[in-house]
């Protein structure tokens, strides 16, 4: 099974043990640029997992070109570190890579109290919304220097091949844009120039580590921003860095501040492999696919089609280090998707915090989150089969407890399978499917469609009961809320009930949001109708496109708060936000709505009272903990633990870090 994908590969000289590559990703595992046991535990998971290579980055090598929370490797001193972690990848059989970064404009270092970001020219940043410092010719062979410089103390630091960041908008990036570049001298202007900078560096790695030292460079494919770089004239580029010296191209997407979505859900998968072959048809070096590859079945075929010769596993690798393994060993059921939900992995790290994962919840704690088998086993009661109670139920049979786990309703998955009702949220029951087959693999006990209250726990006598009841749709004090036409939103996402054309939506959060893209979509085109009308040139692409965006449904959302979305990650809410607005869904916030009566909704907004007639109304205003076995738990004298929603409504990944926890600190 996936022979092409575990099969060799060889980069320069240097043997790769299969196509799968972990690449570069922020993580922010220490504020002051050195390596530590975090770190390194992280790294050395994923190189234990089974992937081929293994890269470290971002890893910087000024303060300049990536601020102080950035690896650095500018300084012989630092190399030591860089060897231990080097030499522990490379005895878990990956090959260990390492990415050297210069933000450019990108960089945060003035905000972070250090000097002003350099850039080929001073054009404002809408990423890190600064100008930066044009770079002086000094500045840019002093910048040369340091990436080759750093390159060499990788090399003597152990790491089996260096690769050059030269996408997302970082500096190189920079050089190549004439949206960025706008210089006068030989680093600017014609392509030849504008290639200069790069070319230069790759040239002088070559001369300086010889010529069986592997060197790769991460290049976008597309920028995806106006102005810059398409995939019309990226080959070109990756031809310039192949002459110049480059064994392998790592492409990917668009720059940071693209508007078109690089990683979320919304993200078919493996939707830009052909950014790779366009790259793959202009080369002879082999050739790197990335974003949204996440199963092996799809990473094998496209080696087979020839897309590509490997495929990046990043933030796959982050939800299952193992991945690797257990595709190789035909479990791919036991594989914990990733579910590209961005919560832990890039919205954690756009706040400043360390990356964590909403799946895995020893991602970033793999030093000391650790469950230690059962000695002695304990019968362990998990009542509710959500995401908290499902997380639970397998740890505590993985480490050996004898485990029953309850669920009142027909199925497992509880609100997942409402969070995955939104349009391109399905892959969240991908969680579902992983769960359902670990319990089997572990011999839980599921007893479906099975009420428990106190009396019932007393007597099946655990030793410890963990208690998920999760939470419920909460009703806000407004006049009419239980009118018969208002319907709760886990009731719309659940059950999809029959409404009519006008539906009005309250609440802007999260949930109201997903709720009127799962209703404005309908009637839409699918995917398919798209492509075949599309491929017949049946209507004009304008007409398709309002078509694929124009419904049945009229929606109109409702929220206090001035914002909409407070509750969405940064990486992910202008993306739900521009998908409300393309889909002509009606946003209205900063108003409170009074009273709902009939369908008709009064409001209040700037002082003034309004209404409006519509045909159904959706409450999503939040959720309320259900605690209705919980506080009558003391007097059984049984230990309990509550986790998830029961607790306090938050997100998936609060949940199933709860359940692991739970099981790692039981006593």
């Amino acid at each position: 099974m996936f022979d092409l994908l575990f099969s060799p590969i060889t980069i320069n000289k240097t043997v790769i043990k299969n196509r799968i590559a972990y690449p570069s990703l922020g993580l922010l595992y220490s504020y002051d640029g050195r390596l530590n046991d975090r770190y390194v535990n992280y790294f050395v998971e994923r190189a234990r997992g089974g992937a081929g290579i293994v890269t470290v980055g971002p890893v910087g090598f000024d303060i300049v070109g990536s601020g102080p929370a950035i690896l650095q490797i500018g300084s012989d001193d630092v190399i030591p570190d860089f060897a231990r972690l080097s030499s522990l990848i490379k005895g878990e059989g990956a090959r260990a890579w390492i990415q050297l970064f210069h933000a450019g404009a990108y960089s945060y270092s003035k905000i972070l109290g250090g000097p002003d970001p350099i850039a080929p020219s001073p054009v404002y940043s809408n990423f890190s919304k600064q100008v930066p410092r044009e770079m002086t010719l000094a500045d840019i062979k002093q910048t040369q220097e340091a990436f080759v410089r750093a390159a060499e103390r990788a090399r003597e630091a152990g790491f089996d091949g260096v690769e050059i960041i030269a996408s997302a908008g970082y500096l190189i990036t920079q050089f190549l844009s004439p949206r960025t570049n706008r210089r006068t001298d030989e680093y600017g202007g014609s392509f030849g120039n504008r290639t200069r900078f790069a070319r230069e560096i790759i040239e002088a790695m070559r001369a300086r580590l010889g010529s069986d030292y592997p060197i790769s460079v991460r290049m976008a494919g597309n920028d995806f921003v106006e102005g810059s770089n398409t995939s019309i004239e990226t080959p070109e580029v990756a031809r310039v860095y192949e002459a110049a010296g480059v064994d392998l191209i790592n492409v990917t997407g668009g720059w940071h501040e693209a508007h078109v979505p690089q990683l979320p859900m919304d993200v078919p998968r493996s939707a830009y492999s052909y950014l790779a072959l366009n790259i793959k048809r202009s080369v002879a070096v082999p050739v790197i696919a990335s974003n949204r590859i996440a199963d092996p079945f799809t990473a094998e075929q496209l080696i087979k089609d020839g897309i590509c010769d490997m495929v990046n596993l990043g933030r796959v690798l982050i939800a299952d280090p193992f991945w690797p393994k257990k595709a190789r060993e035909g479990e791919v059921e036991l594989i914990r998707p990733c579910v590209a939900c961005n919560q832990g992995c890039t919205d954690s790290l756009f706040s400043g915090r360390p990356a964590f994962c909403l799946a895995n919840a020893r991602a970033g704690f793999e030093g000391e989150r650790n469950i230690a088998k059962a000695r002695p086993s304990k019968k362990i009661m998990v009542v509710g089969a959500g995401p908290a109670g499902l997380e639970a139920a397998v740890r505590a049979a993985e480490a050996g407890h004898t485990v029953d786990l309850y669920e009142k309703s027909e199925t497992i998955g509880g609100q997942l399978w409402i969070a995955g009702m939104p349009p391109h949220k399905q892959e969240l029951w991908d969680l579902i499917s992983y769960y359902d087959a670990m319990l089997e693999r572990y011999d839980v006990d599921v007893h479906l469609e099975c009420e428990v209250d106190a009396e019932f726990i007393q007597n099946e006598k655990p030793d410890h009961v963990i208690l998920a009841e999760g939470s419920e749709p909460l009703k806000p004090p407004i006049k009419g809320i239980d009118d018969p036409g208002v319907h709760s939103a886990w009731e719309v996402l659940k059950d999809d009930p029959s409404l009519g054309e006008d539906i009005a939506v309250i609440g802007g959060g999260a949930v109201g949001l997903e709720t009127a893209m799962f209703l404005a979509s309908k009637g839409t085109l699918s995917p398919e109708a798209l492509h075949f009308l599309f491929i017949y040139q049946a209507e004009s692409v304008e007409r398709l496109r309002e078509l694929a965006t124009r419904g049945s449904k009229k929606v109109t959302v409702f929220e206090m708060l001035p914002k909409l979305g407070k509750d969405v990650g940064r990486s992910t809410r202008w993306v739900l936000l521009g998908n409300v607005t393309r889909y002509g869904v009606n946003l209205i916030p900063g108003t409170k709505v009074v009273s709902v009566n009939k369908g008709l909704v009064t409001f209040e907004r700037g002082g003034k009272i309004g209404s409006y007639q519509f045909d159904n109304v959706i409450n999503a205003v939040g959720s309320r903990s259900v605690r209705r076995i919980a506080d009558s738990m003391d007097k059984t004298g049984i230990p309990f633990t509550v986790i998830g929603d029961s607790v306090k409504p938050a997100q998936i990944d609060k949940a199933i870090h709860d359940g692991f926890l739970a099981v790692m600190n039981l006593k």
